[in-house]
């Protein structure tokens, strides 16, 4: 396993102050590297939305460092924190976040044009985005003409493209059906086995089987975690 991607040291996160403090993360450490895939479960209100918040740099953390590719995020200026959020890290919700206005294809060439890649270089880039999660055909549909699981793959595609190093996908599959979910998940395991790093939070036992790992958070605290999912390289590694 290469080096860490990302990496949390320490991190605890509270809102609010005295008797109505809420902790929802205390003391949280783990990385995840380049190619590895990291689940994370938990109850409602366990801080998984809160890391992955963390993670991406859209929130700080009150004690603590959030590093990303050896960054440490609370070194960063605005200016700065916003350009590594843009180049290089990509963000999956369950509610899609296109921009209705948008064709699939504008939607997923938006952050290389606000990064400041032609229209012409972004747009080839949507597209072959777009073909890389099965899309090809639907760069000129608008969102409201595209099926829940289509709109949630232009979604992986706008967090792919580019040299995006870190994923964070939170609930992908929530408002799927089974058949789609499986065809998202296989994208992001592509994409990360191809060299990024990736977060994914989800309720399911069964999606988190593709992930290599497993954390499970309980009132903010990382209460357990499995082993590190055995590669080919690693065994003949054990047995050489």
């Amino acid at each position: 396993m290469s080096a860490a991607v990302l990496r949390f040291a320490g991190v605890s996160r509270v809102y609010g102050h005295g008797e109505q403090a809420v902790h929802a993360l205390d003391e949280v450490s783990f990385e995840v590297a380049a190619g590895e895939l990291v689940a994370v479960m938990g109850p409602s209100g366990s801080g998984k939305s809160t890391l992955l918040t963390l993670a991406g740099g859209l929130d700080a953390p009150t004690s603590g460092a959030v590093f990303v590719e050896g960054v440490e995020l609370g070194g960063l200026d605005a200016t700065a924190l916003a350009r590594l959020r843009r180049d290089r890290v990509g963000y999956v919700f369950q509610d899609y976040n296109l921009v209705t206005d948008l064709t699939a294809a504008e939607n997923v060439a938006l952050p290389r044009e606000l990064a400041g890649v032609r229209p012409r270089a972004a747009r080839r880039e949507a597209v072959a985005a777009l073909a890389e999660v099965g899309l090809a055909d639907v760069g000129g549909r608008f969102p409201d003409q595209l099926s829940g699981g289509q709109q949630q793959r232009v979604a992986i595609a706008r967090a792919l493209v580019g040299q995006r190093r870190l994923v964070l996908a939170d609930e992908p599959t929530g408002a799927l059906d089974s058949q789609t979910s499986l065809a998202v998940l296989e994208v992001l395991r592509t994409r990360i086995d191809a060299g990024a790093a990736g977060v994914l939070v989800t309720h399911e036992p069964r999606y988190a089987g593709w992930a290599d790992r497993t954390i499970f958070l309980r009132d903010g605290r990382l209460v357990d975690a499995t082993a590190p999912r055995q590669t080919p390289e690693h065994l003949l590694g054990r047995t050489g």
